[in-house]
This record gives structure tokens, sequence and C-alpha cells, in this order.
């Protein structure tokens, strides 16, 4: 069949849940029998996000091939269980770079570079990588930003032009808005969508829906003022109310018709009837009450919980198939350096030490991997996490007080952490780390093989620095085990403690392929580890 395209874009204000709606839809059309893919257009002029402070941009979300992209990739891949590659995020800096490289090199023959129709022509070329490189039946593609960016002005050029390129059945637009409400006088009001819904069509686009957020029921003579001024079918106004659940969203897109509503009007025709069975289970898993596991998540970037997210859902899958309710308690790491926020670390059943870069709060973190090994706490710890609790092993069992890694003190005498060989010629800082999927062999009777009951594993790498191998002996005499090596040995991508309950960590970021509905083991491991030391009872 010829691919559709369905296009997101947002008015009102920004964050208002395109990513969502989008990951929620393509799982409502996937239930429906149709090979789905998502592609992510950031207007912003990075190449990617790989060199953006995650206080800037939330977390960085790693594909497979190691491409380094928006975090509602991450949404897409949990929501519709796919794996996306490298062409489904789109930013201006690749778009604007692709087409000077050829101007560079003589390709448009002498011609002045213009946006329409160069940067245009490239953005709509990229959106049809797409559906060759998935061969994806429904391409869903969300315009990042609010209608009247400038920022947004070429794709949003470029999904104009596509109605014309494709056909009218082809092409389907959802513009996402959000409906502000006035306590003075207990109303929402829908006038800022009529004016995004203008100021989209003034660029050539009519949206075929409206999906209209909100913290409040949205009731039928909205819905009918919406239609009428917005001039879409009463059907394709879809009200979409905050939920408590995240993953209620597509049973609630579900309960509008909304995919029913866009395959009539795309002239096409369930294959399968949408089974929402696990999905409605997880919900209700959700809200039964269930007994409180807690545990600390021991940041550096702790103020803006997107930084995080991955992690935080890694963790909740594992908690709600277990039947437990997950506590989640974030702490500072630069609070412990300044012998704040102990009290906290001490109430937990498990510590969790995610990934970062730089020097600050590093000593922090160092103080909570060793605070989990000697009173017996379960510690998991994910890229950066796993390197400090080697630093901390290295400085208190092996003696060496100055031990560290390379990327805090080039001139520590023990550099157990240490720059990888082919990483040492390397000055460009996007796109140039271990990026992407590489496999993992685990070394039998160890806690990791345990957990995964598999004997080579594949997961997703984003770092410079790896343990260096001229301390591996002197580690494993002392208790260490490396329970995940890389096939030729030479990398060492799991650690953990023989004679501690659970003091596990990764080279590698496990929460990049969990799922809600298919945790992944080690979170599984660790969640199992945290209710022991608590003695709170699970769900085998």
């Amino acid at each position: 069949m010829t691919t559709k395209y369905i296009f997101f874009t947002g008015g009102v204000v920004s964050s208002v849940g395109k990513g969502v709606t989008a990951a929620a839809l393509g799982r409502a059309l996937k239930e429906r029998g149709f090979k789905v893919a998502v592609q992510k257009l950031d207007p912003y002029i990075n190449v990617d996000p790989g060199t953006m402070s995650p206080y800037q941009h939330g977390e960085v979300f790693v594909l497979d091939d190691g491409a380094e992209t928006d975090l509602d990739l991450g949404h897409y891949e949990r929501f519709i269980d796919i794996r996306l590659s490298r062409v489904c995020n789109i930013t201006t800096g690749q778009v604007y770079a692709e087409v000077i490289g050829k101007e560079r090199k003589g390709d448009y023959l002498g011609g002045t570079i213009q946006v329409i129709p160069h940067i245009t022509n490239e953005i709509k070329r990229r959106i049809g990588l797409v559906a060759k490189a998935t061969n994806a039946e429904i391409v869903l593609v969300e315009v990042g930003g609010t209608v009247g960016d400038i920022e947004s002005l070429p794709f949003l050029e470029a999904l104009r032009q596509l109605r014309t390129d494709l056909g009218r059945d082809n092409t389907f637009y959802v513009h996402v808005t959000w409906l502000p409400y006035i306590a003075a006088t207990a109303e929402l009001k829908t006038k800022p969508t009529q004016h995004s819904v203008r100021e989209l069509r003034s660029i050539g686009i009519s949206p075929d829906m409206i999906v209209a957020r909100s913290d409040h029921p949205v009731d039928a003579s909205l819905r009918e003022k919406m239609a009428l001024f917005c001039d879409v079918d009463k059907r394709a106004v879809i009200p979409m109310v905050t939920a408590e659940v995240l993953y209620e969203v597509p049973l609630l897109i579900e309960a509008e018709g909304m995919a029913d509503y866009i395959l009539e009007r795309m002239g096409l025709t369930a294959r399968a009837r949408p089974d929402w069975s696990e999905w409605r289970w997880l919900v209700n898993e959700v809200r039964r009450e269930k007994p409180s596991v807690r545990v600390a998540l021991v940041g550096k970037y702790v103020e803006l919980h997107d930084a995080y997210i991955s992690v935080r859902e890694a963790l909740k899958h594992a908690a709600l198939h277990l039947g437990v309710e997950l506590d989640l308690q974030w702490v500072h790491s630069a609070d412990l350096e300044k012998g704040r926020s102990w009290d906290v670390l001490e109430s937990v059943s498990g510590v969790l030490v995610p990934g970062g870069f730089g020097s600050r709060g590093i000593e922090g973190k160092i103080q909570a991997a060793h605070y989990a090994r000697t009173h017996q706490v379960p510690y998991f710890g994910l890229c950066l996490g796993m390197q400090l609790m080697v630093t901390e092993f290295a400085r208190e069992i092996l003696g060496s007080d100055q031990a560290n890694s390379t990327e805090f003190d080039r001139a520590t005498p023990h550099p157990v952490i240490d720059l990888m060989p082919d990483q040492r010629t390397i000055s460009d800082m996007g796109g140039t780390m271990r990026l992407g999927l590489y496999p993992c062999e685990l070394q039998p009777g160890t806690i990791a093989a345990a957990a995964y009951q598999e004997t080579q594993v594949e997961e997703r790498h984003r770092h410079r620095f790896e343990f260096n191998n001229a301390y591996r002996e002197a580690f494993a005499a002392k208790g260490m085990r490396f329970s995940g090596l890389s096939p030729d040995g030479r990398l060492v991508e799991i650690v953990e403690l023989a004679d501690h309950p659970f003091m596990l960590a990764t080279q590698f970021h496990p929460e990049f392929l969990s799922r809600p509905n298919r945790p992944h083991p080690l979170f599984l491991a660790f969640i199992r580890a945290a209710c022991d030391r608590a003695g709170i009872p699970y769900r085998a």
C-alpha cells in the first residue's frame, strides 16, 4: 500500500503533549494491524541533542544505530514497542549541514540556495527516508515547538507541500493545542486554539483534527465550538484531559475513536481488532493499592526529572511487574557532598546512580556508592554510576586514595577509569562517543546472568571512558566480578560484588530497552533486591 503520513503540530504552548499523543496513536494503529514508524522534527540548529545540557533538553535517547535523539523517541519506542533508527529524528542543523555540504561540492550547479525549495526539499527527502528504512505503512511525524515559532517555519512549509506531493488521501494533519482554564469564571477558553489554527492556516495548513489538551473536562458545547471555528468535523475534536497515569493515554484516544476516524479519512480499514487487555491491566495495576518500595535516584540533574525519564520509567515498569509501588526519592548528589539529604538516602531500600558528564556532584555519587556498599543496600549503577562504583571500590578496598577517572582528574596516579583508546585522537564532541547497540557476553554464575537468563545480550551505549584493564586482576582479587564483557573480552560491560546482596553496575544504558509490558531484566532484579531488603512481598 502507499505510505500514509500523519503530521502533528502544536499550538498555544510548548510541551503540550504532542509526543505522547503521537506515541499513543501509533500504538492504536499498531493494534489495528498496521506497521508504524514515528519521526520527530526538531527545529533547533544543533545537529543532535548529544552536546546539549540535560537542563536545556532533558534526556538524550540513544537508538540501536547510535543516533543521539530527542526524548520523545523514548515515548515512541516504549508505547508502540518498536525500535527506531537515526532517520526518525531530524534537526534543522542536520538539514542545513546537508544542504550547505552539497552547495560546497557544487551539486546545485551554481544556483542560489534558498529555504524554498532547497531546505524544504531536504526536509521532505528525510521524511521520505523513514518508510524506506522501516517499511512502515503509516508514518507519524511530529514537529517540535509551537506554531508561530520562526524556527519551525521551514518544517511546516515542507509539510504543507507534502499534501500536494503525496495527495490528500495520504496525508492527515493533527493539531494539538492547550485549553487554558480561567479560575475566576471556572471555564475553559477556546480562543487561543482558534488563534493557533488561524496561524497554522496562514502558513497553508488546515488541520484535519484538533486534540484539545486540558487539565479539566471538556464538555460537548466546547467541542462543537472548536469544530465550528476551526472548521473540522465534530468527531475530529478530541478532548485529552491530563491523565493521572501516563500509559492510560492510548486507552483515552481509543475511547474517543481517534484511530478509527483517521483510518476512515485515509481510506484504510483496520486489519485486526484492538486488544487493550494488557494496557488495561497496566493502568489498573498502577491504580491498585500496593506495598511501597523506596528507591533513591542519586543524580546531578534531578531538578529536571526529564533528564532521567527513561530511568524513571524503567523503574516503574519493574515495580509494576512485581506488584509493588515505586516510591522514588530524587537526591541531588551535590547535596550529599554538603552533608544534606542523607536522611533520605538512609531511608531507602535501593540506590540507583545514573549516567552523566562533568565533575560536578561526582563525589556525592561516590559517597552514595560507598553507603550502599558498606550498608548492604542494593545498588544499581548506570554508565557513570558504574564508573563511580569502581572508583569507590578502588579507594576504599584497594586503598588507592587518589583513584579516579581521567575524565575528572587527568593526573590521577590510579586511573581505574580511562579514556577508550579509540577516543584519544577525537576532538569533536558531538556524535563521537561509543554509541548504540553492542553485544555483551554474560559470565556464568553471576547476578547478571541470573537476571538475564541469557549467555549473550545486546545493549545501547553512550560513553567515552571505560574500565582500565590494567586493574582487572587487582579488583577481582578483592571480590569484584566482571560479569559482562565484550565478546573479545577487552571491554568490561558489567561489574558486581560477590559479597553483596545486589551491587551491580553496567557501562551501557539498559533503561533504553525497557518497556511497560516487558521490563528490563536488570531493573527487575534491582527492584526485587530492594523489596527483599525492605521485607516487602512481590509477585514472582
